[in-house]
């Protein structure tokens, strides 16, 4: 221990706060990461960033950017130091490298939100494709029965009803033709 205090206490004020902010802010980003893959809300902001970002899509100023630019910053403003460059030049190398990794997170940001859909269901994506009566579908529109099919990649039971002039059983193959009431699907066992 008296060999960390004797290195600590011979580093000069600028590495010392170089040390500090690389220490502190990696310690803030590991919290982070683990927070991040547990499930919890490691930015902690509940939206308190919004209106900070301009036009640029993806906030610039979050806690999250935060810690990552003051963890760049220190590591590469310590690299810097180490190899002898100025404090100037230490400083603006490590701004530099902040500023670079906030703008690779935002960047990677935007491209997992064109990633995601929201999942809910858009009913018209089900037209043309095949499915199973679930449950028997009454002849000439005369009540509902439910068929299963895969719409947007997931398996559904939907409400179905048919112009077909005989009834579709149970476990018939069925192709929906087009949507009635926004949500009934109009099928038909005729599948060419």
């Amino acid at each position: 221990m008296t060999d960390l205090n004797s290195w600590w206490q011979g580093l000069d004020t600028l590495h010392k706060g170089f040390w500090a902010i690389a220490l502190l802010f990696t310690l803030f980003f590991v919290v982070q990461t683990v927070l991040t893959f547990i499930g919890g809300d490691a930015d902690g902001t509940d939206g308190a960033d919004d209106g900070f970002d301009g036009d640029m899509g993806h906030q610039f100023f979050t806690i999250k950017n935060l810690i990552a630019f003051f963890t760049l910053f220190g590591w590469a403003g310590l690299a810097a130091l180490e190899n002898r460059l100025s404090p100037f030049v230490a400083i603006l190398i490590g701004a530099v490298a902040g500023v670079a990794m906030v703008l690779l997170m935002m960047w990677m940001m935007r491209k997992a939100s064109h990633m995601r859909h929201s999942g809910t269901l858009d009913i018209n994506n089900a037209v043309g494709l095949t499915g199973q009566v679930y449950l028997p579908i009454p002849a000439a529109r005369g009540g509902n029965g439910k068929v299963s099919l895969r719409v947007q990649g997931s398996l559904k039971e939907l409400d179905a009803i048919t112009d077909d002039p005989v009834t579709i059983p149970t476990g018939s193959l069925i192709k929906v033709l087009g949507i009635i009431n926004g949500r009934i699907l109009l099928v038909t066992s005729t599948i060419a």
